[in-house]
C-alpha cells in the first residue's frame, strides 16, 4: 500500500488572496492552521473595519471570487517582522508592517487604487470597488476562512490529475482548489473516504466533516486571474458533481510538514 503523505502545503495569509507555500505549519484546535486566512481586506462601507474585526462572509471583502484580477498579486507574509508583502510586479510593490497604523494605511491604499483599475465578476457580492481596510491582527487571533468554524482543507494529487486528464489538460495547478495541504499516495476521489473520520495528520489530529461544493474560483488561472478553464461546469459533466478535496476540523492541535504521513 501507497504511503499516504503531505506534498504540498499551502497557507493564505490574506483572505482571498494567493496562497503561500509552506515547509511546516502549525494547527490549533477548535482554529485550524495558524496564519491562514489571519487578514482580510474589508469595504469600509459594509462596517467599522478594525483589527479585531471578528470573522465576516465574502460579502464584506475583498476576495479573488468577485474580483479575478487579485490573482495577479503575490502576497507573502513574514511571521518574524510581521511584515505583509503584496506584488503586482517589480514597480507596483508594497512591504509594510501589520502591527502599526502607517503600515495598514498603506497596504489598505495599496489595495483600494488596485480595486480601481479591476473589473469585478458579473455575480460579485460586493461589485462597488471602493475602498478597503485591512482587518486582522499580527498575534493571531483571527480567521477569515470561508465558514465560521476552525477547518482546513485537503485534497488529493491524484483527484487533481484525474480531473486534469478527464477534461483535457496536461496537469492542473492546485492553488485553482486554494487547499491546505495537498496530498500524495491516494487513489482519485479517495479523500471522499475519509469523510466521518479521524485521521493522524503529522503530529496532529483532523476530523474530516464534508466534501467541499465548489465556486467559480477554480475557473480563475491562479498566476494572471483569466477565466481559462470552465472547470465549475465540467465537473458535473464529467463526474456528477461539483465537489473536489473535504473539509476538516481539528481536533488535537500540533504542527504538519511536508512528508509527513496521514494515518487513520
Amino acid at each position: 500500500m501507497a504511503r499516504i503523505e503531505v506534498k504540498t502545503i499551502f497557507k493564505h495569509p490574506v483572505k482571498g488572496f494567493t496562497p503561500q507555500p509552506c515547509d511546516r505549519v502549525a494547527l490549533q484546535e477548535d482554529f485550524g492552521m495558524v496564519g491562514d486566512r489571519a487578514f482580510a481586506f474589508m469595504f469600509t462601507d459594509t462596517g467599522n473595519p478594525e483589527p479585531q474585526t471578528p470573522w465576516l462572509p465574502k460579502q464584506y471583502l475583498a476576495v479573488q471570487n468577485d474580483w479575478p484580477d487579485l490573482a495577479k498579486l503575490r502576497c507573502d507574509y513574514d511571521e518574524q517582522r510581521q511584515e505583509l508583502e503584496l506584488c503586482l510586479n517589480e514597480t507596483l510593490t508594497v512591504v509594510a508592517s501589520v502591527a502599526t497604523a502607517e503600515g495598514r494605511d498603506r497596504l489598505s491604499q495599496f489595495i483600494s487604487d488596485y480595486l480601481h483599475t479591476l473589473t469585478p465578476s458579473p455575480a460579485a457580492r460586493h461589485p462597488q470597488n471602493t475602498a478597503v481596510r485591512l482587518i486582522g491582527t499580527a498575534t493571531g487571533e483571527t480567521r477569515y476562512q470561508d465558514r465560521d468554524q476552525g477547518q482546513i482543507s485537503l485534497v488529493s494529487q491524484a483527484t487533481l490529475d484525474d480531473i486534469a486528464a478527464k477534461t483535457g489538460q496536461p496537469q492542473l495547478d492546485p492553488r485553482r482548489f486554494r487547499p491546505n495541504f495537498v496530498i500524495d499516495g491516494l487513489p482519485p476521489w479517495g479523500e471522499f473516504d475519509w469523510v466521518g473520520q479521524q485521521l493522524d495528520l503529522g503530529n496532529a489530529t483532523i476530523q474530516v466533516t464534508a466534501p467541499i461544493g465548489r465556486c467559480l474560483n477554480i475557473n480563475v488561472n491562479p498566476d494572471n486571474g483569466d477565466c481559462d478553464l470552465p472547470l465549475l461546469s465540467q465537473l458535473p459533466a464529467h463526474f456528477g458533481h461539483a465537489q473536489t478535496g473535504v473539509i476538516a476540523t481539528i481536533v488535537h492541535g500540533g504542527t504538519v510538514q511536508r512528508g509527513d504521513a496521514l494515518k487513520s
